[in-house]
């Protein structure tokens, strides 16, 4: 693994298994709490976030953070 990758806990994970772990561990009612987006509130599917993520940087950020936290824990 190359020096660059090796501490970017990120790596070799797509955004739909970080959306899954995410749901799995918070569902959507937690999610939108500790991430205020309108696709985790109101009729939240992983395929409407992550049509939504993928065109919004500061949201996928928020929601890479938040993966990140919770991996830590």
């Amino acid at each position: 693994m190359s020096e660059e990758h090796k501490n970017n806990p990120l790596h070799g994970i797509n955004l739909k298994q970080i959306m899954n772990e995410l749901v799995d561990q918070y569902g959507w009612d937690e999610l939108g709490q500790r991430i205020n987006i309108r696709c985790f509130n109101y009729d939240p599917s992983i395929n409407s976030c992550l049509k939504f993520l993928r065109k919004t940087p500061w949201a996928r950020t928020k929601v890479e953070n938040l993966y990140i936290a919770m991996i830590k824990k």
